[in-house]
């Protein structure tokens, strides 16, 4: 079973957390939003502050200028599309609640309260999306060291060949020129 849309693509940053919106996480595991929020509701305890949260007015509308700012409907934030149809709207012209965002604990538990073959599988592109994104910050994060290392070492050499450059220019100007020498005799001024 493959998702709808590459599941990277719903995957966003709120509260330095990344997150999967419900609307979004109720799309990819094939049941209807008020579906997902009931079973969550119904199962309160499987969902303590670090799997799920619910969103603040002021966060929603963050998020809807973020995507209202796009042309085409669609924005990048933190590098990852989201529609706007996906946050702000419903069948019934929009929602009515603040939307849920779910981490990769929470995605994972909505899995198990679903109880669904559709949820159960698609539990498993879900996780391997959060791994992916956590490998890529890894990975960019080894790259950004690597290159502070080389920064280090550059500035380093940098101040090494200054130095040398520093003892090497007397040697490298032309020597002075030597003295001439005086023959007696020839010159109008001695005696």
């Amino acid at each position: 079973m493959k998702p709808k849309k590459p599941i990277e693509t719903l995957i966003i940053t709120i509260r330095n957390q990344k997150v999967i919106l419900d609307a979004d996480l109720a799309e990819v595991y094939d049941v209807p939003t008020k579906r997902l929020n009931e079973q969550v509701k119904r199962n309160a305890d499987r969902f303590p502050e670090d799997f799920m949260f619910q969103l603040t007015a002021p966060e929603l509308e963050n998020l809807k200028s973020q995507i209202a700012t796009s042309s085409l409907g669609v924005t990048e934030a933190e590098g990852i599309k989201t529609s706007w149809s996906q946050i702000v709207t419903s069948s019934h012209g929009g929602r009515r609640k603040l939307p849920f965002a779910f981490t990769e604990h929470g995605a994972i538990m909505a899995a198990t309260i679903l109880n669904s073959p559709e949820a159960v599988a698609m539990s498993v592109f879900v996780v391997r999306a959060f791994l992916q994104m956590r490998e890529q910050l890894a990975a960019n994060a080894a790259i950004l060291k690597r290159l502070a290392e080389i920064d280090r070492t550059l500035l380093e050499h940098d101040s090494a060949l200054r130095a040398i450059w520093t003892k090497l220019q007397p040697l490298l100007a032309p020597p002075p020129e030597p003295p001439r020498r005086r023959i007696k005799g020839f010159n109008p001024h001695d005696e």
